[in-house]
């Protein structure tokens, strides 16, 4: 089982610490195409209208900043920088040993600027969306589709992969749609159902830390999933296709 998960917004710079290492972070056929979104990032992020081209406000000035010394910025476990509603929910640092070993090797976070890498590649706070568009890279989920497909075939063969990215996100790599599960959180109002924002993310982030900490089998279908979260959650399992995925929904009361 992977599982799947977007970035948080806003990221926790190390305090200390040595820089990013590119050779250490996983997955180095992506390192040729990080190197080229760095530096396209940390051109604009120099330019006078930056915060307009990377569409941001006034507030994230500092953020915007740090994007042009990324490579000397200290670095810290992936897991540590990401913050925010949906982290905080899947609080890494409160499971065990052994169940942080499981996230380390089971959780995906596919990035605006790294592609994907796992939750103990040790990387620097920075402020980039999948929804940018990048001079000479473009926009970055059409970027990184192509190579995010070929570099995660070989780790993904024969997974359940279980989808907590966001939509902007879910546009960068589209994986094997018979093995993934797209979650979804609906509140249900006397009966009608409505989409939730921020506690969907919430609600995925506690999904995925009762996948990563839950007693018995590993989930390995879509049926397992849903069993799994039915165990928490009110929950429905929507079939998919060839082509679309299965879907989870996870319904909270109103």
């Amino acid at each position: 089982m992977l599982i799947l998960l977007p970035p948080s917004e806003g990221k926790t710079p190390a305090t200390g610490g040595d820089a990013v290492d590119p050779a250490s972070l996983s997955f180095p056929a992506l390192n040729a195409y990080r190197a080229k979104v760095l530096e396209a990032l940390g051109t604009v992020s120099a330019h006078e209208d930056a915060l307009a081209l990377l569409g941001v406000g006034a507030s994230l000035q500092a953020d915007v900043e740090r994007n042009t010394r990324l490579h000397s910025e200290p670095a810290a476990p992936a897991h540590q920088v990401y913050s925010g509603v949906l982290y905080d929910a899947l609080g890494y640092r409160t499971l065990t040993p052994a169940q942080r070993k499981k996230a380390d090797g089971s959780v995906l976070v596919i990035s605006a600027l790294w592609g994907a890498i796992r939750f103990s590649d040790r990387v620097p706070a920075y402020r980039l969306s999948m929804g940018t568009a990048l001079p000479d890279v473009g926009r970055l989920a059409s970027f990184w589709k192509p190579q995010l497909t070929e570099a995660l075939a070989a780790i993904t063969e024969g997974e359940l992969l279980v989808d907590c990215r966001s939509s902007t996100y879910a546009a960068a790599w589209a994986p094997p749609a018979g093995q993934t599960v797209a979650v979804n959180v609906f509140t249900d109002v006397g009966g009608v159902r409505k989409v939730v924002s921020h506690f969907a993310k919430h609600t995925r982030g506690e999904l995925a830390r009762h996948l990563l900490s839950r007693r018995g089998k590993v989930p390995q279908t879509p049926e397992q999933l849903h069993k799994a979260a039915a165990e928490k959650w009110t929950s429905e399992l929507v079939g998919g296709t060839a082509r679309k995925p299965h879907t989870l929904n996870l319904i909270l009361p109103g």
